[in-house]
């Protein structure tokens, strides 16, 4: 089933719940906008939702260097309390996007982050792939979209699959930690170091 932009905006503004996990619970409930709630609220990406407003001015930098020392990855994740960033679990989800980060080298962490110039250039090269095409303007529009959430996978951590579990996206991974903690957590900056990248 085709889901809408429209739609997902209409589901993220009434959950606060992210973009792609709006589209994903869309899909399952077959368009149904109060089944797709259900299924966030099950999810437990409601709740992180609600909290995804409070000042998160704790948290931890850190560190993953990858077998051989050839990369390394530096992340500072941060929480609303001193308690949370010491227990293991936030621990655990701080060791597991570092990893995630040397494993993938996102670019950004969300999509806002995105400059619109760099969206543009993209969905450039993207008409151009479709030229020459005798398609209607609608379906190359659908086409469009899909390409730029592909190119959102690659490049936005937060779009990212999971490299544990490619059925949930890294923003769900980190939903499900704040409903876990019960505080919001968020991912401020990242700093990913290979071997020669740096070298003039």
């Amino acid at each position: 089933m085709n889901i809408s932009a429209t739609d997902v905006k209409a589901l993220r503004d009434k959950t606060g719940a992210g973009f792609m996990e709006c589209k994903s619970a869309l899909a399952e409930a077959d368009g149904d906008a109060e089944q797709a709630i259900t299924i966030l609220r099950k999810r437990g990406l409601t709740k992180a939702a609600k909290r995804a407003g409070r000042s998160t001015e704790q948290g931890v930098v850190g560190s993953y260097i990858h077998t051989g020392g050839k990369v390394g990855v530096l992340i500072e994740v941060n929480c609303e309390t001193d308690f949370v960033a010491r227990t293991d679990d936030f621990k655990e989800l701080v060791k597991e996007l570092a990893m995630h980060v040397a494993a993938t080298n996102p670019q950004y962490i969300r999509r806002e982050d995105v400059p619109a110039a760099t969206v543009e250039h993209e969905k450039g090269i993207f008409r151009s792939q479709l030229e020459g095409q005798k398609k209607p303007a609608h379906v190359i529009d659908k086409i469009l979209e899909g390409k730029l959430e592909g190119y959102y996978r690659d490049t936005v951590l937060l779009d990212q699959p999971s490299i544990r579990d490619s059925k949930i996206t890294i923003n769900q991974l980190v939903a499900t930690t704040i409903a876990k903690m019960g505080e919001n957590v968020t991912i401020s900056r990242f700093a990913r170091f290979k071997i020669g990248e740096g070298s003039t």
